[in-house]
C-alpha cells in the first residue's frame, strides 16, 4: 500500500504521519530514507519482497521527490511499489499535479495538508545543514539549538536523520578525522540508521529519543 502525506502545513502533516506510524503493528520493521541518504538498491529490495527476519516492513521516504532523478525513479517504479506487500509512506511538501495524478493512478492513500496562506506569510524555511555543520564541528550546543529550531519549524525527523547520516558518511569518505575518529563516525552512522525505527518500535517519543541521542553523541 502507498500512503502520501503532502502539503505545506508541516505541523498537521507530521502530526498525522506520527499518528499513522504509531498505528502500525509493533512487529513492523520501519526503514527511513530522505533525499540525503537515498539508496536505489535498498528501495528496490524493499518493494521486491520481505526481509529475512520480518514478514512486512514500512518504508518512509521524506522529500525524496524534490530531486528530479529520484522523482523519475519513484514514478517509474510506482506500479511495482503498489504491488509490494510492504507499505511505502511518502512525506512531501508540495507536488505538481502530474505527480499527484501518478500517485492517484497507483491507488495511493493521499492525505493533503494545505497551509493557511496568512500563517505561511513570513515563515522561513530551516537550513538542515546547520545541524550537519554543528555535528561536523563537534559543537554540542549549536547541534542542540539547531535541532530545536528545526523541530519548531516542523522539519521531519527523517529529514534531520538523513542529513546527519549524510554528514557522517561524507566525513568518513573524505577521511576527515579531525573531530571524530573513524571508529566514532562508524558508530554514529550505525546508530543513526536505526535511531527512529527503534524509537518507534519501543514506544517512547521519537523526538525525545532523537534529542537525547544528540546530547549524548559526544
Amino acid at each position: 500500500m502507498i500512503y502520501l502525506f503532502v502539503g505545506e502545513d508541516r505541523n498537521k502533516k507530521l502530526s498525522a504521519y506520527e499518528k499513522f506510524v504509531k498505528s502500525l503493528p509493533k512487529e513492523t520493521e520501519v526503514f527511513s530514507f530522505s533525499k540525503d541518504n537515498w539508496n536505489e538498491m535498498e528501495i528496490e529490495s524493499l518493494y521486491s519482497g520481505s526481509g529475512l527476519f520480518f514478514s512486512k516492513s514500512a518504508v518512509v521516504l521524506s522529500n525524496v521527490l524534490e530531486k528530479e532523478d529520484t522523482r523519475e525513479f519513484i514514478l517509474e517504479k510506482l506500479p511495482l511499489i503498489e504491488e509490494s506487500q510492504n507499505d511505502f509512506i511518502f512525506i512531501e511538501d508540495k507536488l505538481p499535479k502530474a505527480v499527484l495524478d501518478a500517485f492517484k493512478k497507483a491507488r495511493a492513500e493521499i492525505n493533503y495538508f494545505e497551509e493557511d496562506k496568512y500563517a505561511k506569510k513570513g515563515k522561513e524555511k530551516f537550513n538542515s545543514f546547520l545541524l550537519a555543520n554543528a555535528l561536523g564541528s563537534k559543537d554540542k550546543l549549536n547541534l542542540w539549538i539547531s535541532f530545536r529550531q528545526a523541530v519548531e519549524r516542523g522539519v521531519a525527523l527523517e529529514e534531520l536523520v538523513g542529513v546527519l547520516f549524510w554528514k557522517v558518511k561524507d566525513m568518513i569518505l573524505k577521511r576527515n578525522f579531525t573531530k571524530f575518529s573513524q571508529e566514532e563516525l562508524k558508530a554514529l552512522s550505525a546508530r543513526l540508521s536505526y535511531l527512529l525505527p527503534e524509537a518507534r518500535s519501543k514506544g517512547p517519543n521519537a523526538e525525545e529519543v532523537f534529542e537525547q541521542f544528540l546530547l549524548e553523541a559526544f
